[in-house]
């Protein structure tokens, strides 16, 4: 491990060690106590605490003070983990950190009550904010924004859910580079602008450095969401935490590295790609075939190539920011989403 990785790992379980506690605090508010294993469940499956930190060094970064800081990053954290219990019963995933999802572990009934929980909670930190109003608007904002990126997610699906309508007859055939880039946009980047957004108003901050802020933001979580796409298909499982090539199995096109493949396979690999991904059941074997595929292309190389102009621009955001240690966290916070293998 570099020095650099050192000093980013420490910054996230730091941010872990303080926001933890107040995530907890504000899930157990009016609950039984017979409930709080099931309701903690997901926060004790770990995650990197990426966005809280995002939070607390954009606010840092303009002298940002402590006890404007801890409820806002814990909603941001809440808000992220709501979206994964809501996401993983959509999209049947039933390992998540190496775990087993919320779903998976208590049942669909109990996981979707659990996420009204985890719902009610984030507008209980942004109200415990130094600025609710502010802060409980662009909440609001971006679960509306993460659930337009849903949908278009499920709509880029090629196979399944023939039980609704809706999807049905409004499918995507084709996905292109702007229906991809507009779904991570909205399913992915806007919690990352987000963070960057409610840490700077938190502290202050003039608004060509919140302009600045969201930008940085905006392209870190879509240069994250590619890194995402590369480790589906090339990462590994245990380091990962989830299945490998479990957007194939859901016959998902949004997708940057299927994307990538799909402009370089000949017509007779779209044939066979395009069989597979819309198969009805999709086994194993055909992911591995696949992935077989896949690997033929150049894909992992353009998707590897398509992150690194996002992780570009955001450090081209951060360069019209103060230059404090807090801005180099947040320049380190680029390394990591781009080198990091789970």
């Amino acid at each position: 491990m570099t020095k650099k990785e050192e000093n980013v790992g420490s910054f996230l379980a730091q941010t872990a060690k303080i926001v933890d506690p107040i995530i907890r605090k504000l899930l157990g508010l009016y609950i039984d106590k017979k409930y709080q294993d099931i309701i903690e469940y997901q926060i004790n499956t770990g995650g990197k605490r990426i966005r809280p930190a995002l939070f607390i060094a954009s606010a840092k970064l303009f002298g940002g003070k402590t006890r404007d800081i801890l409820y806002p990053a814990a909603g941001l954290e809440i808000l992220h983990n709501y979206s994964l219990i809501i996401d993983d019963i959509i999209d049947n995933s039933v390992l998540r950190r190496g775990k087993p999802t919320a779903w998976a572990k208590f049942g669909r009934s109990i996981a979707q009550c659990i996420g009204i929980d985890w719902g009610a909670a984030i507008f209980q930190a942004a109200n415990r904010s130094s600025y609710p109003v502010e802060i409980s608007e662009i909440f609001a904002k971006t679960l509306k924004i993460l659930v337009e990126g849903e949908i278009s997610d499920i709509l880029f699906e090629q196979s399944g859910r023939e039980d609704e309508s809706y999807i049905i007859k409004n499918r995507y055939r084709n996905v292109s580079e702007k229906n991809y880039l507009e779904m991570v946009s909205k399913k992915t980047a806007v919690l990352f602008q987000s963070c960057c957004e409610m840490g700077a108003i938190s502290a202050g901050a003039k608004e060509k450095q919140i302009r600045a802020l969201k930008n940085y933001g905006f392209n870190l979580g879509i240069a994250f969401q590619i890194k995402d796409d590369i480790l589906d298909i090339f990462g590994k499982e245990k380091r990962f935490g989830k299945e490998i090539g479990k957007d194939i199995q859901e016959g998902k096109m949004g997708n940057a590295v299927i994307y990538f493949s799909y402009q370089e396979f000949s017509q007779k690999e779209k044939k066979e790609f395009s069989r597979i991904i819309r198969k009805d059941v999709i086994s194993k074997k055909d992911i591995g075939r696949a992935i077989e595929l896949i690997k033929k292309t150049k894909a992992k190389e353009m998707a590897i190539g398509y992150g690194e102009k996002f992780i570009k621009k955001a450090r081209t955001s951060l360069s019209l920011l103060p230059q404090n240690e807090w801005n180099g966290a947040l320049a380190q916070i680029c390394d990591l989403v781009i080198e990091r293998e789970s």
